[in-house]
């Protein structure tokens, strides 16, 4: 069966042509890459990046050294590593009981990034390639990594006022002059 163009009114066909457009634009931009595994080599966050829910004793002890970083920013394989060598967290022993350390593994491994493909599980998330994407030198410039109010990149909280809640919505970022 054929359809004529004729028989449908010149709106209606400009709409679905727009609706075509932007489905294709959306696709383009979904992550997905398959020479690579996604745009991002795979590394895809899925949303949300933090759960509805939160878990006191995460908040509260991941956020003596750090912001308690949102569970959808890495893999829960990358989590379960983390976890499992917490004596040697980063320089620091991070060491906690077998309970704590089972409630806040479970509460990061089924909050992590349900859209992962990538053949890596970082340990951090700034050496994950959408991170690095997002963070380049034609987006930051190196000079602000060494600002004393930024540090590191590891301190998200210090351009993302929306961090802690796990918004990282460009509105909402604040580059430290």
């Amino acid at each position: 069966m054929s359809i004529h163009y004729r028989n449908y009114s010149r709106g209606l066909v400009v709409a679905l042509l727009a609706l075509g457009v932007s489905m294709s634009v959306a696709h383009a931009d979904d992550g997905r890459d398959e020479r690579h595994g996604g745009k991002d080599g795979g590394e895809n966050r899925g949303k949300p990046v933090q759960p509805a829910q939160t878990n006191v004793l995460f908040q509260q002890e991941c956020s003596t050294c750090h912001i308690a970083y949102a569970p959808g920013l890495l893999p829960a394989e990358s989590w379960r590593k983390i976890m499992t060598g917490l004596d040697k967290h980063f320089g620091s022993d991070a060491s906690l009981t077998d309970q704590e350390n089972n409630e806040i593994t479970t509460f990061l491994v089924s909050n992590a990034s349900n859209r992962w493909s990538a053949p890596t599980a970082p340990l951090r998330i700034t050496e994950s390639a959408w991170f690095k994407s997002k963070h380049d030198a034609h987006e930051i410039s190196p000079a602000v990594w060494k600002n004393p109010q930024v540090k590191s990149p590891a301190n998200c909280g210090a351009c993302h006022t929306q961090a802690e809640s796990g918004s990282f919505r460009e509105r909402d970022i604040k580059i430290p002059r």
